[in-house]
C-alpha cells in the first residue's frame, strides 16, 4: 500500500515538472541523467572529498602557525606556562609587563616544566615530539610610542650584547625597534648586514610577544627620516631604566623617530629589575640565532673535532688590532713595535696613544703571548695531546710566535686547517661571520680558555654558564705574568710554578658565583653578560664572591 502511494506521488511530481518545463526540456533532462555513468558520479564524489580534506589540512596548518596555543594538547616551547597570562600581566607594573620569572632562565626552578634540559637544549626525544614548524609566541599588542633606530659599534660580541640591551630598552619604552645596523667602519671593516650573521626572521618572530621589530621603517616614516625629521644621539653609558624612561622616551615621543648611534655598554650591569635582566638573557640565548649557513658550518666543525675526542678552545687574542690598541708589545721585535705604534695613531678614536707596554703587562692589562699561554696551559696540567682549536684571527708574528705553543701542544688546529677552503668562501673577508663560527665552537667545547678579557671571552663565558656551568678557565694575567717572569729568571722550579698556577685557578673554572658589584665603577665590576646570574639555576654549592 505504501509502495503504491509512493509511486503515485512520484508520477504526479513528474507530471508537474513536464507542465512547467515543456516536452523538449524534459527530454534533455532525461538524456542528461541517462548519460551520467556510475563511474562519473563516483569520480565527482571522490574529488569533492579530496577538496574538503585539503581545505581541512590547510586550516589546521594555519591554526598551528597563527594560533600556537589553539590546541593545548600539542607540545610547545611556548605552552600555557611558558607565556604570560592576562592575569599575570595585570599583576605586574603597568609600564612593563614581562613573562613569568622562570621563562628565560631554563634552570631556575626545577618544579616548572621547560623546553630546555640542563644544558639548555631540547633533547632528541622532545624534538621528535614537536611539530615541524616552530610555534612562535603571539604578538604583543601595545600603543607604539615611536620608532627606535640603533647603530651598533665594535666587534661581533660587543654588538651582540648591545642588541640585547637595545631590544630590552625598546620593550621598556613601548616603541618599535628597527633591526639594528651593524658596524661597518671599525678596524675590521666588515660590510656584513644583520641578516648576513643572524637569522633575522627568527629574531623578529621569537621576540614578538615582547616588542615589535621591523626590518625597516614604514614608507611614511622613512620619508620623514630622509628629510632629516628625526633625533640622533648616543645614550649615556651604564644607564639604568629610569634614564631611558625619563630622558630618552620623551625624545622618542617628541620626534617620533630616535636614532641611537652608540650602543656599547649603554645599560647597567646591576640595579635593574629581574624581569629586565631576564629579557636580556632571552634575547641573547633565544632571540639571537646565527644564520642557518653559519650554524651548519659550526656543527660540522664541532663534529669533526668530537670524532677525535675532547677539545679545548683557546681564544688567543694575540692579533694585530688588539696589540696596537692596548699598546702591548712584549716579545715583539723593534720593527713590529713600530708597526703597532703606527696603527694606533692611524685610528683617531683610539684615545690612548703613548703607552708603556711593560707597565701594562705587569698590571695584567695585556693579552697573554703565545709563549706565556703555552707555559700556563702546561702548568695547569692540560693534556699535551688534546686538540686545541684557536678561536681568533691571524696571530701577530705568525708561525714564529706560535712555535712555543705548537711545540708544547702538537694538535693545534684552526677552522682553516680542518675545513675545505671552499667551505669558508661565503664568510671570507667578513670577520664578524668568522667570529660567529668561532663563537659556536667555543660554546660547545669541553674547555674554554680566553687569554684576554675582551667581549668574546666574557659573552662566551656567560653563555657556557647558561648551558650548565661548562668549564671556562678564567686566567688571572697579573698573577700569571709575575709568576712566569720568576720562573723564566730561575727563581721558581717548575713544580713550584705549576702547583701555584693550579692552586690559584682552582676556583676560577666557571663555577657558580655572584657578580662582583662595585658602586659607581661599572668598568671594574663583573660584566652582566659574563655571569647573568638572574637567568641561571645555581648548583647546590653556596655562592661565592671572588
Amino acid at each position: 500500500m505504501c509502495k503504491m502511494e509512493k509511486s503515485l506521488y512520484h508520477r504526479k511530481l513528474w507530471e508537474i515538472k513536464v507542465r512547467l518545463l515543456g516536452d523538449s526540456k524534459v527530454e534533455k533532462l532525461r538524456n542528461s541523467f541517462a548519460s551520467r555513468s556510475p563511474t562519473s558520479l563516483w569520480m565527482i564524489r571522490a574529488v569533492s572529498v579530496l577538496l574538503l580534506w585539503s581545505c581541512f589540512v590547510h586550516l589546521m596548518a594555519l591554526g598551528d602557525m597563527w594560533g600556537p596555543r589553539l590546541f593545548n594538547g600539542w607540545p610547545s616551547c611556548f605552552n600555557q606556562r611558558g607565556l604570560s597570562t592576562a592575569a599575570e600581566m595585570k599583576s605586574l607594573p603597568a609600564k612593563i609587563a614581562f613573562p613569568p620569572k622562570n621563562m628565560w632562565g631554563p634552570r631556575l626552578f626545577n618544579g616548572w616544566p621547560s623546553c630546555f634540559n640542563q644544558r639548555g637544549l631540547s633533547t632528541a626525544a622532545e624534538m621528535k615530539s614537536l611539530p615541524a614548524k616552530i610555534a612562535f609566541p603571539p604578538k604583543r599588542v601595545y600603543q607604539n610610542n615611536g620608532y627606535l633606530m640603533v647603530s651598533c659599534n665594535g666587534g661581533l660580541n660587543q654588538m651582540r650584547a648591545a642588541i640585547c640591551d637595545m631590544v630590552t630598552v625598546a620593550r621598556y619604552m613601548n616603541v618599535t625597534l628597527i633591526v639594528p645596523e651593524l658596524d661597518k667602519t671599525s678596524f675590521w671593516n666588515d660590510p656584513s648586514e644583520f641578516k648576513d650573521i643572524f637569522d633575522v626572521d627568527h629574531f623578529i618572530s621569537s621576540l614578538r610577544d615582547e616588542v615589535r621589530i621591523l626590518k625597516e621603517l614604514p614608507p611614511r616614516v622613512k620619508k620623514r627620516v630622509e628629510l632629516g625629521m628625526y633625533h640622533e644621539m648616543p645614550p649615556i653609558s651604564w644607564s639604568n631604566m629610569s634614564y631611558y624612561q625619563n630622558q630618552i622616551l620623551p625624545l622618542v615621543k617628541k620626534h617620533k623617530v630616535l636614532h641611537l648611534n652608540k650602543t656599547d655598554s649603554r645599560l647597567a650591569n646591576n640595579g635593574l629589575p629581574v624581569e629586565v635582566q631576564k629579557l636580556r638573557c632571552r634575547v641573547n640565548f633565544n632571540g639571537l640565532k646565527f644564520t642557518p649557513q653559519i650554524e651548519e658550518l659550526g656543527r660540522r666543525v664541532v663534529n669533526i673535532l668530537r670524532e677525535k675526542g675532547p677539545f679545548l678552545v683557546l681564544h688567543l687574542r694575540y692579533e694585530m688590532d688588539m696589540l696596537a690598541f692596548s699598546g702591548c708589545s712584549h716579545g715583539c721585535n723593534p720593527e713590529e713595535e713600530e708597526e703597532l705604534t703606527r696603527m694606533r695613531y692611524a685610528y683617531p678614536w683610539w684615545k690612548e696613544k703613548v703607552i708603556n707596554s711593560e707597565e701594562k703587562r705587569k698590571e695584567g692589562l695585556c693579552p697573554l703571548t703565545p709563549e706565556e699561554t703555552a707555559l700556563t696551559l702546561t702548568a695547569l696540567g692540560i693534556d699535551r695531546n688534546v686538540q686545541i682549536y684557536i678561536a681568533a684571527g691571524e696571530i701577530y708574528g705568525g708561525e714564529r710566535r706560535m712555535k712555543a705553543l705548537t711545540d708544547a701542544f702538537p694538535n693545534v688546529v684552526r677552522k682553516e686547517t680542518i675545513l675545505e677552503s671552499s667551505d669558508l668562501d661565503f664568510c671570507r673577508n667578513h670577520s664578524s661571520q668568522m667570529a660567529a663560527l668561532d663563537y659556536l665552537v667555543a660554546v660547545e667545547s669541553d674547555i674554554f680558555v680566553p687569554t684576554n678579557d675582551g667581549n668574546m671571552a666574557r659573552v662566551v663565558e656567560g653563555h657556557r654558564r647558561f648551558l650548565g656551568f661548562k668549564k671556562t678557565i678564567q686566567l688571572n694575567r697579573k698573577f700569571l705574568v709575575k709568576l712566569i717572569d720568576e720562573y723564566t729568571e730561575g727563581l721558581l722550579t717548575w713544580d713550584v710554578f705549576s702547583s701555584m698556577v693550579k692552586a690559584f685557578h682552582s676556583t676560577r673554572m666557571g663555577s657558580p658565583k655572584r657578580r662582583l658589584v662595585i658602586p659607581n665603577k661599572p668598568k671594574e665590576e663583573d660584566y652582566f653578560y659574563s655571569n647573568p646570574q638572574e637567568c641561571l639555576q645555581l648548583l647546590d654549592e653556596p655562592l661565592r664572591v671572588i
